[in-house]
């Protein structure tokens, strides 16, 4: 049994069917919020569902009445994330800051790095780092009741872990900027109407069943192409036209073989199911 499936986590329930793991936050009498654990987990969970290659795609959804609630007050006063070192070297102080923030913006980070496509469901509330975590999918859905808030600039800092970088490639710049510099709120209808999340759902449980259903359709596909296909997609939103159709070129020179276009044309002539090799997995340290 797959790693992922195997284990017991604070923040997440994970599951499998037909190739799609079902990846859900499961502390919905705290909203969902980003404790410590959190940072740990979701990077675990994802890296290790990419590496064993079988998914083909991840639907991320979440429990009770909101999505996510954003960073846990935890974070800030837990030594191993918040950076304090112990030391009183004001350098060496900031220098162990600056590594917290790129392993928060790595840990979700895993969600755009993953070979297979993310698939976000979103009820209630997505707060602060929860706008950071949807940005870093593939895809987003939403129910009517959602709404979107970049609320670091209400406590008084700047959102750090993505949200700023990735918005802005997803919806209107001007848009993102109003969020970003307001604080308010984006209900579920804007988001649909500037393209952050792809269809609106009256219900919770409607939301995870068309989320999952997407997936399920992605699911059928050769996963190869898919990931070549994220990869490309990923690669192109921060490069030139002319360095993203060189990089599609050398990723087909080496990637592209016949084998899952003839298996997808048979199957279609024989009225089936395509049938594909799962992606090969990945050894993140040598030897293990």
């Amino acid at each position: 049994m797959p790693s992922y499936l195997d284990s017991e986590y604070t923040c997440f329930a994970v599951t499998e069917a037909d190739h799609v793991v079902h990846v859900q936050m499961n502390r919905p009498d705290e909203l969902n919020s980003m404790v410590p654990g959190f940072w740990s987990e979701l990077p675990e969970i994802i890296n290790a569902i990419s590496d064993e290659g079988r998914a083909r795609a991840i639907v991320l959804s979440s429990t009770g009445r909101h999505f996510c609630a954003g960073m846990d007050l935890a974070v800030f006063t837990d030594s191993s994330i918040s950076g304090d070192s112990g030391s009183t070297e004001i350098g060496r102080q900031r220098a162990q800051l600056r590594l917290t923030a790129k392993r928060l913006q790595d840990a979700l980070g895993s969600l755009e790095a993953a070979r297979m496509p993310v698939l976000a469901a979103i009820q209630g509330g997505c707060v602060g780092g929860g706008v950071d975590l949807v940005t870093a999918a593939d895809m987003r859905y939403s129910t009517t009741d959602a709404w979107f808030c970049i609320h670091e600039i209400n406590i008084g800092m700047t959102a750090d872990v993505g949200t700023l970088q990735r918005l802005p490639k997803l919806i209107p710049e001007g848009v993102a900027r109003e969020l970003a510099y307001t604080g308010r709120r984006m209900p579920a209808a804007r988001a649909y109407e500037v393209g952050l999340v792809n269809q609106v759902f009256d219900t919770h449980e409607d939301l995870v069943a068309g989320t999952l259903e997407v997936a399920a359709e992605i699911a059928t596909k050769s996963p190869l192409a898919i990931w070549g296909t994220k990869e490309t997609i990923n690669y192109g939103r921060d490069h030139s036209v002319a360095d993203s159709l060189n990089y599609i070129a050398t990723w087909q020179t080496g990637m592209f073989q016949p084998h899952d276009m003839m298996e997808a044309f048979q199957a279609q002539a024989d009225k089936r199911d395509a049938e594909f090799d799962p992606l090969l997995p990945v050894e993140r340290e040598l030897g293990s």
